[in-house]
């Protein structure tokens, strides 16, 4: 329980952050909103209140009871004193997304790696959706970090990725180039547009039968969600992505396979990560008969 007398006017969230510096201001905001704080007795649950001069504020919240976030292992595919190269599974997230989050993720894994780093996304040059498993390379100082996002901000990585679709893709392969935008429908998605950022997709077919089609995908840009978007639009999306209509599946059929890019210490080098399993027993099980 915390106790603060307020000397001037400030909106709740932000005194609720400066009371108790270790919470996000997302996590300020849900606990205003869960009824855990009040001004002179009284609960407050709007987080933009105007707090006055005078005004005794009360945070019903034990620093001491956060969770303990869990410890996890990964596979680790390379590392030296600048990088770690990992192969991500599906269902962990990249990093918290701002409020409080007691889950492990692929940034509090690196926190022991780190030098001169902090920060929730600390090392983090670039994720993957928390459904997509594969390979994913994070920095460990700041110098590397900053050289490692240049390579990809610059398009100088070469991405892979392995997706089983719904249905037979028709040519065998091409290049997918449609814009990107946010669905203002639902803003948690995004869709092909006129309205949006360029975004290229090069994909070839690997296997095939009368029902789903094993893509290799070679993405040119970085767009949120791009090759699920471009697959979708094309009336092929991948199986297990629920969110853009694709039929459902234990897991999202997306894999991040290989990874070419320059280190910090300026070698070129490819990482790659073994195709789930999962993937070719979805491919066995969909063949005529079975």
């Amino acid at each position: 329980m915390a106790n603060l007398e307020i000397s001037r006017a400030q909106r709740l969230d932000q005194r609720v952050v400066e009371q108790m510096p270790t919470l996000t201001r997302n996590y300020a905001v849900k606990l205003i909103n869960d009824g855990k704080v009040s001004i002179n007795g009284g609960v407050v649950i709007k987080a933009g209140y105007k707090v006055r001069h005078g005004d005794k504020v009360v945070i019903d919240h034990d620093e001491d009871l956060f969770f303990e976030i869990p410890t996890i292992e990964l596979p680790v595919v390379y590392e030296d004193a600048d990088c770690v190269v990992i192969i991500k599974p599906a269902g962990l997230l990249t990093h918290s997304k701002g409020a409080f989050n007691p889950e492990a993720t692929v940034a509090t894994w690196l926190r022991g790696r780190l030098r001169s780093m902090e920060g929730e996304r600390a090392g983090i040059v670039h994720r993957l959706d928390r459904a997509t498993s594969g390979i994913m390379i994070c920095a460990k100082t700041p110098e590397a970090h900053s050289w490692l996002q240049k390579q990809f901000s610059q398009r100088r990585v070469k991405k892979q990725y392995v997706a089983v679709v719904t249905g037979i893709m028709d040519p065998q392969q091409a290049i997918i180039d449609m814009p990107i935008e946010r669905n203002p429908k639902k803003p948690q998605t995004f869709r092909v547009g006129i309205n949006g950022r360029s975004a290229t997709t090069a994909y070839q077919v690997v296997e095939a039968n009368e029902t789903h089609s094993m893509l290799s995908l070679r993405p040119e840009t970085g767009r949120t969600h791009q090759l699920r978007v471009h697959l979708t639009h094309l009336k092929h999306p991948i199986v297990g992505d629920t969110l853009y209509g694709g039929e459902d599946a234990p897991r999202l059929h997306l894999h991040a396979a290989e990874l070419e890019l320059t280190l910090p210490d300026r070698s070129r080098q490819v990482f790659r990560a073994p195709l789930p399993s999962e993937f070719n027993d979805f491919m066995q099980a969909k063949q005529p008969g079975k």
